[in-house]
């Protein structure tokens, strides 16, 4: 039985990874984290899951902006009131502003309840490792509107015009189903700093039904 339940896991882990490349192959992320107190969790091996809390600079990027609802799936993000939609459906969302761009998968997983959260910890660890060899440069565990998630962040492209992702994965249950989220925010690496505050602030305002 533990056997069955690693396989199903690791089937949990492959699916994750395989929807964040393709993603990120279809894609178009901010700097500075912003961390605040909360409850630590066994479930996350004693680490702080952090809570949305944006600077001014980043509140300030959304002034005047847009409520963008995903019927379909219950999201809800505000967005300057430049950007634009680019194709919205049942499982795909896109939005783009000056080089910066949302996008957003939903991916529905096996009724396995039990396993997502074996999951997430393998997404969490293998982030980790990740930071370690410099591919990101911040991981963390982030809660958005009750949801808890990974958060990371790429490093520095070593080219200008590569892209560069602030990215945040989680599990949910909607619709009788259990779904993965996986949410990117990214710019090319040249113009990441200017779009930084704007992509934080994104991210911050997800509204999710769960």
């Amino acid at each position: 039985m533990k056997h069955v339940l690693l396989i199903a896991a690791l089937v949990f882990v492959v699916a994750a990874c395989n929807l964040s490349s393709k993603l990120r192959g279809t894609n178009n992320t901010s700097s500075n984290s912003n961390s605040s107190s909360s409850s630590e969790s066994t479930s996350t091996g004693g680490e702080q899951v952090e809570q949305p809390n944006p600077t001014a600079a980043q509140t300030a990027t959304l002034e005047g902006g847009q409520t963008v609802k995903w019927d379909q799936q219950g999201i809800t993000w505000t967005l300057p009131a430049h950007w634009k939609k680019q194709d919205v459906r049942n499982e795909s969302f896109s939005y783009n502003g000056n080089g910066a761009f949302l996008t957003v998968a939903i991916s529905v997983m096996p009724s396995m309840e039990d396993l997502t959260d074996v999951s997430i910890k393998a997404m969490h660890e293998g982030a980790k490792t990740n930071q370690k060899i410099g591919k990101y440069d911040q991981v963390r565990w982030l809660e958005l509107d009750g949801v808890r998630g990974v958060g990371f962040r790429e490093s520095k492209p070593e080219m200008a015009d590569d892209i560069r992702r602030l990215e945040w994965q989680a599990y949910r249950k909607y619709a009788g189903s259990t779904q993965l989220i996986t949410l990117i925010l990214s710019s090319d690496g040249a113009n990441f700093p200017k779009h930084e505050d704007e992509l934080y602030a994104i991210l911050y305002s997800t509204k999710i039904v769960h």
